[in-house]
């Protein structure tokens, strides 16, 4: 259990040190902007989305390691697919980052996404590793409001 909590960090830290896909598209189809007044967390994420799929995704702003590398992970996870399957994605993300502590998560399916599932742990910082992702479901909404953690 040790190597694999060893993996997740080295995930973790190296989206953080180094996020994919930072930065605005030029021509988004969907954007949306998320906060969380907690932690500080802000940022803007924008995709290119075309006959339901998503085509591109890109974030900006600035947060703490967990924000950043959860929506580094996100914009690689979510390219390629539906917007149906990206909301699958999120229910699966959100279930295994809010199961209780001493029950184990399900992670299947998740992929690199499965590196923040130890944020359960810790509950303030759950807010910080689903920021991305409620963005995401308030971009593909067509949200005109910023989201936020509180």
């Amino acid at each position: 259990m040790s190597d694999l909590r060893d993996l997740y960090q080295e995930v973790i830290l190296d989206h953080t040190k180094h996020p994919r896909n930072f930065g605005a598209l030029e021509h988004p189809t969907h954007r949306a902007s998320g906060r969380n007044p907690l932690c500080g967390d802000q940022l803007v994420l924008t995709l290119d989305v075309l006959g339901g799929r998503v085509r591109d995704a890109r974030f900006a702003g600035k947060g703490c390691a967990i924000s950043t590398a959860s929506a580094s992970l996100l914009t690689e996870a979510v390219k390629g697919h539906t917007t149906g399957e990206a909301h699958e994605l999120f229910q699966r993300f959100h279930r295994a980052v809010t199961t209780p502590t001493g029950e184990e998560p399900d992670v299947s399916g998740l992929g690199k996404l499965a590196a923040l599932a130890g944020v359960r742990e810790f509950p303030v910082r759950v807010k910080c590793a689903s920021l991305a992702w409620h963005t995401l479901e308030a971009a593909l909404a067509g949200a005109s409001e910023p989201v936020t953690t509180e």
